[in-house]
């Protein structure tokens, strides 16, 4: 995607409705709340909800889906290294990533629908969507998720700003969570059920929408970053070409920091992924659902914990930036960290018993608020530092690796969930409220919705002690600028 003194890019269509040279609000809340949430909806709903529709709708085999979504697993990380240097290396007046924003308004939202249409049986439904499954989340979403996650650390050097658009991003990428794991299940358990055909009319509308709302992304947001290099002085190699991959890896790799904050991010990500793919199976097999009248309410039960899960985050996202902003993001994410552990023992020191496990989600939730909220923000802070020690960005590869974790967390804990289900004797003809799975089954379950999470956020707390980038940010900032000046 070359520049040219008159290409697609200048265009008036291609041309960004934001005009500012600070971010203001309402870039904040089209270009990283709205634009977003369309974009990340699909996969809230399938981080939820998939690989029940894989197990109870389309009854597919559990051996077939593990091994679908551990191969799944190669082409995913190999298309997001890929889509992080195709963005390196575009250079237009519209920037470097968002061209790829506008691209996915058509790619993801095709693609999110395709696995809910189902032509076939047998051998050729299982290939069906092994191909849909991969144009998914091996094609589209790398290309979306990669190119939304760069726009962060390209859009200002300000890092209060910064750290209030990852703030709005990750809002709603829980917003979406929550409609996967709220709203969602409710339209499941009591209208879709096991009837493919309203899955498909569901998933449609989503796709509608998605693709609007990515369309409203790429129109409210700027590359500020990427304007400045391109405009400005500093290192002449990086006007003219992008750095190799290969000087790329060595300047990451060889920063203590960068390794930190995703070792870190990979933990958190990949136990929250197996907590969401058992979220389900949870409250269908272990929670006691009399609560709502019905041993077969489990929608409502799950509704019921995203809702308690949610409502503190909501809270907590007002408090968060400026705390980080006072107190920085290092030590607001640690007491986070401790705070999540607290509630992961309450959840699971509850046996099942609703209102105990609803108090220890919505502990743990809000516990996980801070390192939800400034993860972006926390990767941006180390592209900078990295980029005051190399003189290069490195945004495209370390938001593919991003990227990665991301994107390849659900089908590995997926496939590793399945595979725990078939170990531990799930039984998927039992029918709720009439049969109940066993004690190994509900053990197995009860570990990975609440133990590994819990576990998992001790060993983070443990990391970010060690994460002290912030300490002279400001001034490393304050060089790269007089660099490219």
């Amino acid at each position: 995607m070359a520049n040219t003194k008159s290409d697609f890019w200048s265009s008036p269509l291609a041309r960004s409705a934001i005009k500012s040279d600070e971010v203001k609000f309402p870039e904040m809340l089209l270009g990283y709340f709205i634009g977003p949430f369309g974009g990340l909806l699909a996969s809230g709903i399938y981080t939820s909800m998939l690989q029940q529709y894989f197990t109870d709708v389309l009854k597919l085999n559990l051996s077939f889906l593990t091994g679908l979504q551990l191969i799944s697993t190669i082409f995913i990380v190999i298309a997001n290294l890929v889509v992080g240097q195709l963005i390196e290396r575009t250079k237009t007046m519209a920037g470097k990533a968002r061209p790829w924003v506008l691209l996915s308004a058509l790619t993801i939202s095709v693609a999110s629908v395709l696995m809910f249409i189902m032509p076939f049986d047998g051998l050729a439904k299982m290939i069906w969507i092994a191909i849909a499954y991969n144009l998914y989340y091996a094609v589209a979403f790398p290309i979306y998720n990669t190119a939304n996650s760069t726009l962060i650390p390209v859009s200002t050097r300000d890092s209060a700003k910064r750290g209030a658009l990852a703030s709005f991003t990750n809002v709603a990428g829980l917003g979406v969570m929550g409609a996967g794991s709220m709203v969602f299940p409710i339209l499941v358990s009591f209208a879709l059920k096991e009837n493919q055909a309203l899955w498909f009319v569901a998933m449609l509308a989503i796709a509608i929408f998605t693709a609007l709302t990515v369309l409203l992304q790429y129109k409210f947001t700027r590359e500020r970053v990427t304007e400045e290099i391109m405009a400005g002085g500093g290192d002449e190699s990086s006007k003219t070409e992008a750095p190799s991959l290969a000087r790329q890896l060595k300047a990451v790799t060889g920063e203590k920091w960068w390794w930190i904050v995703i070792v870190f991010y990979l933990l958190f990500q990949w136990s929250g992924a197996l907590k969401n793919g058992s979220m389900a199976y949870f409250c269908k097999w272990v929670m006691d659902n009399s609560f709502f009248g019905s041993a077969d309410a489990w929608g409502a039960s799950q509704s019921l914990l995203g809702i308690l899960g949610a409502i503190p985050m909501a809270v907590a996202a007002v408090f968060v930036v400026p705390l980080s902003n006072k107190f920085s993001k290092r030590v607001v994410v640690l007491v986070g960290m401790l705070v999540g552990v607290v509630g992961g023992i309450i959840a699971g020191l509850a046996h099942g018993n609703i209102i105990g496990v609803g108090i220890g989600v919505a502990v743990k939730c809000l516990g996980s608020a801070p390192a939800a909220y400034m993860i972006l923000a926390m990767l941006a802070d180390v592209i900078d530092h990295i980029e005051f020690k190399e003189g290069i960005r490195t945004d495209g590869l370390t938001m593919s690796i991003y990227s990665s974790i991301m994107v390849a967390g659900t089908p590995i804990c997926n496939a590793i969930f399945s595979a725990i289900l078939g170990v531990s004797g799930y039984d998927q003809t039992a029918v709720v409220g009439q049969t109940l799975q066993s004690a190994g089954v509900q053990n197995a379950i009860s570990i990975s919705y609440i133990w590994v999470e819990t576990v998992a956020y001790a060993v983070c707390g443990a990391l970010i002690l060690l994460w002290t980038v912030e300490k002279n940010l400001k001034k490393e900032q304050e060089a790269i600028q007089a660099r490219n000046a």
